[in-house]
């Protein structure tokens, strides 16, 4: 996965916006005002994006994955870092961000949250 196909799949979900509120070389992608992942334009040794994740889930993720670190300037219990090195299918990568995504609309109040399912 590249840039251009993380953009591309983001904004496919309903909903989201892509913002920049960390200056210009940080994309957040949000649902409802509500982030559900970060990446920065600037990965010079390829891609990585922040995405949340339930906590236990996170854990478990990190010890079974290698490209799955802490997320890095995040609340590391919440937050997972993805480093898309090929060593994952595009297909798991999206499954996180689906996870991601969707822990952000299950948060949201019931009236909000029914306009995405």
């Amino acid at each position: 996965m590249d840039i251009e196909q993380l953009q591309e799949y983001c904004l496919s979900k309903p909903g989201v916006e892509e913002t920049l509120p960390f200056g210009p070389d940080t994309l957040v992608y949000k649902v409802a005002g509500k982030a559900f992942l970060l990446t920065s334009l600037n990965n010079e040794d390829g891609l990585r994006f922040n995405v949340k994740c339930d906590p236990d889930l996170a854990l478990e993720l990190r010890e079974q994955y290698d490209c799955v670190q802490p997320g890095y300037h995040m609340n590391k219990k919440h937050w997972n870092t993805i480093i898309a090195d090929g060593s994952v299918s595009n297909k798991q990568l999206k499954e996180w961000i689906d996870h991601s995504y969707e822990l952000v609309i299950k948060g949201l109040p019931k009236k909000l949250r029914d306009q995405f399912s």
